[in-house]
Formats: structure tokens, sequence, C-alpha cells
């Protein structure tokens, strides 16, 4: 059971992890993502039911959702839609093209090879785990690598200040597109990875994501505060896992299934609102680790 919740917590943080470029870096609140993700999935699972590889399948679940997040981009560059209502217009839109796409609202893999069944253990839960550590891996590393370039630090510098990008000679629409399609190719990732772990796709399996993917960010910032890119992160994967086993622990304690977006919501708000109450009545307590 705990084994099977951080081989969880490994998968949704690569949803966290593509959040964190808009919500966070971008200071843009996307709601593609809610699309971006379950499209991932569809393409995957639809791919590697038609006899592709899941490999490739894979990485076309990264480019569906990249295609998404540019559409969001041309939107709201181009179009001058409003961010919010952009990311709205493409999300509803994907509803249709999964179904485009399936031929239905929801399509498993039966006896398919997932990518996980390409490791060489017997147990499906360690291979699952291995294939969570590398993927979590793989995308922070490039993460990092991107952030680091002069096209990086041009992308960080416009969510930092768009104004004074724009004075540098940074073309700040560019960046946003970018931030977008990279934003969104992680999530469509993380939909596909996630699709095959649970032997299939849906639909309606991007409802709520966003808090999920939010949840682990905020997290990862309330217990690990003044840290450095690389271990922000890492805070992202490890405050994915510490979510995964609260939503455990409550499914252990008898509560109902049927409300684990109300259960999502209420662990979310709380830990927003951590800081405020720790400002305003534990003035000196250390709670976080990076304060230690």
């Amino acid at each position: 059971m705990i084994l099977s919740t951080i081989n969880q917590g490994l998968l949704w943080a690569i949803l966290g992890l593509g959040i964190y470029l808009t919500f966070r870096i971008l200071n843009f609140p996307d709601m593609t993502a809610e699309g971006s993700f379950p499209l991932g999935g569809a393409v995957a699972v639809t791919m590697i039911s038609h006899g592709f590889n899941p490999v490739v399948s894979t990485l076309a679940a990264f480019l569906a959702g990249a295609l998404a997040g540019f559409t969001t981009g041309i939107l709201y560059t181009k179009g001058r839609v409003p961010t919010l209502l952009a990311g709205i217009l493409v999300m509803t839109s994907c509803n249709s093209i999964m179904l485009m796409i399936m031929g239905r609202a929801n399509l498993g893999l039966l006896d398919n090879k997932r990518l996980q069944d390409y490791l060489p253990f017997e147990n499906q839960d360690l291979s699952i785990l291995v294939l969570g550590l590398l993927a979590a891996c793989l995308v922070i590393s490039l993460m990092i690598f991107f952030l680091n370039t002069n096209l990086g630090q041009a992308f960080v510098a416009t969510g930092d200040n768009s104004d004074m990008a724009q004075s540098l000679g940074i073309n700040t629409d560019k960046m946003e597109l970018l931030g977008l399609v990279l934003s969104n190719g992680i999530i469509g990732l993380a939909g596909g990875l996630i699709s095959q772990s649970d032997g299939y796709a849906d639909i309606n399996k991007g409802i709520g994501v966003i808090v999920i993917g939010l949840a682990s960010i905020i997290i990862g910032e309330v217990f690990f505060a003044n840290v450095s890119l690389l271990e922000r992160l890492i805070a992202i994967v490890i405050g994915s896992i510490f979510y995964q086993i609260i939503i455990m622990l409550i499914i252990r304690l008898g509560f109902n299934t049927n409300y684990l977006k109300l259960f999502s919501a209420i662990i979310l708000a709380i830990c927003l609102i951590i800081p405020t109450l720790k400002d305003k009545f534990f003035k000196g307590v250390k709670i976080n680790a990076g304060n230690n």
C-alpha cells in the first residue's frame, strides 16, 4: 500500500512540475492543464492499443500536451484572449478532441504492453516506482538545464517582471508561448504515464488535476522554504508523495471516496493558509526544513 502510494506520488509529481512552470515561474494562471493532462493519456493509450511502442506513445503524449499549450499561447499572445478564458477554451475543446481520438469516453489497455512492462522487474509496483523515479529525475534535470540557459533566464525574467523584461529587449510573448508549450507538454507526459499506470484513459480524468498539482507545489513550499531551484523542484516531488499519503490515510479512515475532490480542495486550502496562520499565531516557530 505504501509503495503503491509513493508510486502515485512520483508520477503525479510530474504534473506538479509542469504546473510549476506556468503558475510559479511564469506567473500565468493556466487552466489548460485540465485538458492537456487527460489528452496526453488519451493519445498514449490509443496509440498503445493500436500497436505503437509505449515509448513513442509517451512522447506523443508530451507533444499532444504541448500542442494544447501552444493553442492557449496563441489565443493569449496573438488573439489577446484573457489568460483564464484562453485556458478554459482549450480545456473545453480537449474533451471533444479526446472523443475523436479514442472514439469513446474511456479506453483500456487490456493486454497491451505498457512502458513499465519493459523494465526488468517482476513486481509491478517496483517497475512503476523505478519508472516514476526515472521520469521525475529526467524532467527535473531538463528543467534545471533549460532554466540555466540564456533562454531560460529570459523566461524567468518574463515571469518576474514583464515590463522590465521588455525593456531589456526580451520578447515576452514568445517567452509566455514557450512556457505554455513546455508546461503543458510535461503535463501531457504526466497524463500519458499515469494512464499507463492505471491501465486506462478517460476524458474525465482531468477534473481537479490543477488542485492536485498545486497541492504538491504548496506542500513543498510550506515545508521547504528558502531553498534553491533544484531543491524546490525536489520539494514538489516530496510534496506530491506527502499529498498521496494524506489521501491514502483519508481512504483508510473510511471516508467516502466519492468525495475525494472535496478532500483535495480542503488539503490545498489548509496548506495555503498555514503560512498566514504561522505569521499570525506562531511567529518565530520554524515549520519548514529550509529554515533549519
